[in-house]
Order: C-alpha cells, then structure tokens, then sequence
C-alpha cells in the first residue's frame, strides 16, 4: 500500500480554511515542544513556574531549557539510542538515559551558547509535572488544548497509539523513546493549536513576546528554505521569511516529519500545517511556505 500524500490545513485571519476533514492523527515529533513551552508559559503566567529562576539544585533556568541556552547535551547523536530504538528495545529507563547522556556535564555554561537539547525538553516536562501533580497529557490539556480549542491532540504512550494514526507504526517504534513527550493530532489542530496560541489570550502579551524573540543562529540548515535562523521559547524563528516573519516548529522522526508555522506578517495573519510520510525537512518546510498561496 501506498503511502497516503501529504495531509496539510490552513488557518487565515483566524478562521480553519482548507484542510481534509478526514484526517487521521500523526505524530508531531518536535512541534511537541512548542506545546510543552504554551503549557510551561501558562504555569509562569500563574505563578506556578519561573521564568529566570534558577532550577532547584540545576545552574539553568526554565527560559534558558525553553530556548536551548542551557548547555545540556542531546542523546540523538548518541548510536547506543539509535541502536536500542532500531532493536525495537523498550525505552531506557530516565535514569538510563541521563547516565548515557552525560546530562550532568553542561556543553557550556547556561546562557552562553546554544545547543538543541531533547533532554532539556524532558527537563522541562518534569517542571510541568511537579508544578501540576499531573502527567502530561492531562496537563497539557488543561492548561493548552482545551482552553485553545483542541482537545483532541494527545500524548502516545504506546506503539499501538502511533499504529492508528496516519501512516501506521509498521517499525513497532515505541513513542517513550521521545523522552519529552510524543503527541499525535491532526493539522487542522496543529495549525489552530499554534494560530490561537501566538494571537490569542491563553499566555500574557509579554509571554507571547518572548516565545518569538528569537536567540540567533548561524543560519538555516543546508536544504532549508528559511532565510534566517533564530530561536525562541519553544518556536523557531525566521524575521525574514519568504512570506515575512515565521515562527512555528518542524519535527522529525522514523518515518515522518510535521510542521506548523504562523507567517503574521501577511494580511491576513496565516497559519500553516503540513505532515508528510517523508524525512526530508526542507522538503515539509518547502510544502508550508506554498500553502498560504496554493489555498488562497
């Protein structure tokens, strides 16, 4: 069977516009983060969280997790990970995995580099457990999806919730492996759940501010379409993007790949989504630049 095309949906001046009305669910990989930064931004907004306090027995702060500054290291170039995941091995215990890590052992000192960390994202769901005595999913739901009007979006816990979604889990991929937490929906919640986050009420103005302030970077990757590169609290950013200023997340993992992007400099503001059976990033990203004019 073939794979099914790309599954995309569009939101323009506020309103759902194209998207299939059928879509299955599919994994949003590292678009996950920039929930987990709606989820820990409302907790600051509360005063639940603190935004440039350092963590408890930690040299970092919730914003320097948030925005990758914090000098902790990754496990996705580690091959012990990629191995384990392609034995179809249970997940590593946490403490397994900050063990194999190194978690303790900064790059850098915090807030004098940057380093995209999964582990600082783990770091910062545990900030949102603690803070809420949930467990993710039903945090995230409470303090995000609900009041933005998604409440479908989910986190996998296991392979079988990836196996009902587009594109099947035919690897028997275990979503535990995504130590910060793995949620599934469809595009038309991907882009409602990022147009009403960045233009709506849920986080205070200054919050919304800081997520798109962007720390920069060298620049795009090789085969990205961005023009500049920059990175905020949960959001990667473009100032300067084909359609004006971008900022939104693409995510990847075994099989597939999904992005969601606000362009807020067209008129009307314009959020777009694309999940796709492919691994190419700048491929996906390339699709999400064309929808505001392919559905226009």
């Amino acid at each position: 069977m073939s794979a099914p095309p790309f599954l995309t949906a569009i939101v323009r001046g506020g309103a759902l516009g194209d998207h299939d009305r059928l879509s299955p669910p599919a994994p949003w990989w590292s678009l996950t983060k920039t929930a987990l930064a709606a989820g820990a931004l409302a907790l600051v907004a509360r005063g639940r969280l603190h935004l440039d306090a350092s963590l408890a027995g930690r040299p970092f702060t919730l914003r320097q997790l948030l925005q990758h500054t914090a000098g902790l290291p990754d496990y996705g170039g580690l091959p012990s990970y990629h191995e384990a995941v392609e034995r179809r091995a249970d997940p590593w215990s946490v403490d397994e995995l900050l063990r194999s890590v190194s978690a303790d052992t900064l790059l850098f000192s915090p807030g004098e580099g940057w380093a995209y960390s999964n582990v600082g994202y783990f770091l910062v769901r545990r900030q949102i457990e603690e803070a809420t005595g949930e467990d993710l999913d039903t945090a995230l739901r409470r303090l995000a999806f609900v009041p933005l009007g998604v409440p479908g979006v989910r986190v996998a816990r296991v392979p079988s919730d990836l196996a009902l979604a587009a594109w099947g889990n035919e690897s028997r991929y275990h979503p535990g492996w995504v130590y910060h937490g793995l949620l599934i929906g469809t595009p038309a919640e991907a882009a409602l759940f990022l147009d009403r986050l960045l233009a709506g009420s849920l986080l205070p103005a200054s919050l919304r501010d800081a997520m798109e302030r962007p720390y920069p970077l060298d620049g795009p990757g090789p085969g990205r379409p961005w023009r500049t590169a920059g990175y905020g609290l949960g959001l990667m950013v473009d100032v300067s993007s084909p359609r004006g200023r971008a900022s939104g997340h693409t995510g990847q993992g075994p099989g597939s790949t999904a992005a969601a992007y606000r362009f807020a400099d067209l008129d009307p503001p314009c959020t777009a989504a694309a999940f796709a059976p492919v691994e190419d990033l700048g491929t996906l990203e390339r699709a999400v630049l064309a929808l505001p004019e392919a559905m226009s």
